[in-house]
């Protein structure tokens, strides 16, 4: 297991790692426009022939930024784990029939 915390004026985002067949990135925290840029780069590092998870259990709170790039992560077949309601209805919402072609890629 790897952990990674990303820290910006007191808002925190935790990353851990781990991998046994498939790669599961837990997230604890805050999840915000600016960590989805080092969200993005993670996941195109894991993104080699493995399924992988994104486990949604202790994020406590999103923004717009966040929620947009998981709704794309889910278009791309990244599973969304432990997603809390809130964050579920977000998702959906952003991600209606007319917003599927602006979430191609995660």
């Amino acid at each position: 297991m790897v952990g990674i915390s990303v820290s910006r004026r007191g808002r925190m985002l935790k990353i851990q790692r781990s991998a046994n067949g498939q790669v599961v990135l837990t997230l604890s925290g805050r999840i915000q426009a600016e960590n989805v840029g080092e969200l993005q780069r993670l996941l195109e590092l894991e993104r080699v022939g493995r399924g992988l998870i994104l486990d949604l259990k202790d994020v406590t709170l999103v923004d717009r930024d966040a929620v947009r790039f998981l709704a794309r992560c889910e278009v791309g077949s990244i599973e969304l784990k432990n997603c809390p309601a809130y964050i579920r209805e977000w998702i959906e919402k952003e991600g209606g029939p007319s917003n599927r072609r602006k979430l191609r890629k995660c």
